[in-house]
């Protein structure tokens, strides 16, 4: 067979471009190519890695469908059943992961409130430190069609954001003829190589300075000491030359953006978002500033988003006996396991093969066919495992993108046989129904 190329689409929409789900920004000017005896899809129109590792690891062709039940294959129908048994014996379910699209978040969320799920996302620690901020004090944010059309000075809260997120600076539209110069300012890279390969790569761009500016103490204090030199509270001596220059220049900037990653922020990492967030309100009284948060990966904000629309409050909430519950800290995944604190696990990972923590209790797992190699052994605890599809692969969807605002499509790419998060959760529901108006003897 030639080379297939295959922009990433359902057939019926025939012409867009692929989708790319695997990171938060969505990239959607790539396509995806099969090759004949090739192990799995590969990345065309773009060098990122990130995006090319995880093409690999599907198939042209359809998935195998083997759900587990305790180990050992089964059919759908029989591992839904042993699920919704699970589900129903359960006095507190956890659904986490919730790595899935909107369709998937929309059905979980309906089948946590039948049965009064707490429902944390994989990365829910990250999310909670942008949104415990924005609970507190309100945000000034951006978009990435802002920031490249707008932005003059772009601030890379603890260093670039390239690692994590390749496409960043060319989604900014960094070295584009079309876009005015602008400065960069990495401000706590790390002091390694790759900071400084990072460093000279951006500074070869056209139109485009860059500086790396050091932290002075930790993030806390250099952020904290920002704030304070920008609203000229500072006390004289304590700031130094270099953080007092980036404030000048947040100062003098038509649109000053502070961009940060919620996955790297350490502990507690909410008071370096609200330190943030007051340094764009003392600027926005006397010129432009916003922040641009970049996480939300792997369906997190999706989920959030659609639990805040379907409910009116958002991830790490329940619906229970005395209502709606939402407790950011108390409902984290890590802490609900580690406190034994809740009795059955229905983790969800679509977009990859990540597993939770831990494993050591009741557990139904919904995630890519490639998972069941690492769930097949047995176990002593029960245990479902059912293969879904990957929306953007092998199934079309919508995800949100780490800007918030822009709700992107999903395109399907190959036929993998398997069925949604959302078709499953669906099952679920219903299986549990047929349980409660006949339950076995």
């Amino acid at each position: 067979m030639s080379e297939l190329t295959v922009m990433a689409q359902a057939s019926a929409n025939a012409g867009a471009c692929w989708t790319c789900p695997f990171c938060p920004l969505l990239c959607d000017r790539f396509g995806v190519a099969a090759e004949a005896g090739a192990a799995g899809l590969h990345l065309t129109g773009s060098s990122c890695r990130r995006a090319a590792e995880a093409l690999a690891r599907f198939k042209p062709g359809p998935s195998p469908s083997t759900p587990l039940v305790n180990g050992q294959t089964t059919d759908l129908d029989t591992a839904v059943a042993a699920a919704a048994r699970l589900l129903q014996g359960s006095r507190q379910p956890l659904f986490a992961g919730l790595g899935t699209d909107v369709a998937g978040a929309r059905a979980l969320h309906a089948l946590a409130t039948d049965i009064g799920a707490i429902s944390d996302a994989a990365h829910g620690a990250a999310l909670m430190h942008g949104l415990r901020a924005l609970q507190d004090r309100g945000a000034f944010t951006t978009t990435l069609a802002e920031v490249r059309t707008r932005a003059d000075l772009i601030v890379c809260i603890g260093g670039s954001p390239s690692a994590s997120l390749p496409e960043f600076f060319r989604r900014c539209g960094l070295g584009e003829a079309t876009v005015a110069a602008r400065h960069v300012v990495l401000l706590g890279s790390p002091a390694d190589g790759n900071a400084a390969d990072e460093h000279d790569a951006l500074a070869r761009l056209p139109g485009i300075t860059v500086e790396a500016v050091a932290l002075q103490g930790d993030l806390f204090d250099t952020v904290a000491l920002l704030a304070a030199c920008i609203a000229g509270t500072a006390p004289p001596g304590a700031v130094n030359e270099p953080l007092r220059k980036l404030a000048g220049r947040l100062h003098t900037a038509h649109y000053g953006v502070l961009t940060w990653e919620a996955a790297r922020l350490p502990a507690q990492g909410a008071l370096i978002v609200e330190a943030l967030n007051r340094i764009v309100g003392t600027l926005n009284r006397r010129t432009r500033a916003a922040t641009l948060p970049l996480g939300g990966g792997d369906g997190a904000a999706t989920a959030n988003q659609v639990h805040a629309w379907m409910s009116g409050l958002p991830l790490r909430t329940r619906a229970g006996p005395a209502g709606l519950e939402h407790e950011p800290l108390r409902f984290d995944t890590d802490r609900l396991l580690a406190d034994r604190a809740v009795d059955t696990l229905l983790w969800v990972s679509s977009f990859g093969a990540a597993t939770p923590l831990t494993l050591d209790l009741p557990h139904i797992v919904l995630g890519p066919a490639a998972m069941a190699g690492q769930l097949a052994s047995g176990t002593h605890l029960p245990s479902v495992f059912i293969p879904v599809s990957t929306p953007g692969i092998g199934s079309a969807g919508h995800l949100f993108r780490t800007d918030g605002v822009v709700l992107m499509p999903l395109h399907k790419v190959i036929d993998d046989g398997l069925p949604t998060v959302a078709d499953v959760a669906r099952q679920l529901r219903l299986a549990l129904t047929a349980l409660r108006v006949n339950p076995p003897q």
